[in-house]
């Protein structure tokens, strides 16, 4: 298991819209948004999911999403 970890734009109201686009995702098994930290840092769990796939589907559904080293 290994944690993806994400600079992103969501707001509060966004998490919703956002779920669905995450969960379409294969091979996550927990994700969360910490939406108190200035950068909204999203939390992904996950076996072999590409950090390059999840930033790729939330700027296809209009957000920001930069991997964190």
């Amino acid at each position: 298991m290994e944690v993806l970890v994400f600079k992103t734009n969501l707001r509060k109201k966004q998490i919703t819209a956002v779920t669905k686009h995450i969960n379409n995702l294969q091979g996550i098994t927990r994700w969360n948004v910490d939406l108190d930290d200035r950068d909204r840092i999203l939390r992904i769990e996950s076996h072999e999911l590409s950090p390059r796939s999840v930033e790729l589907t939330l700027q296809q559904a209009g957000f920001f999403c930069e991997e964190l080293q």
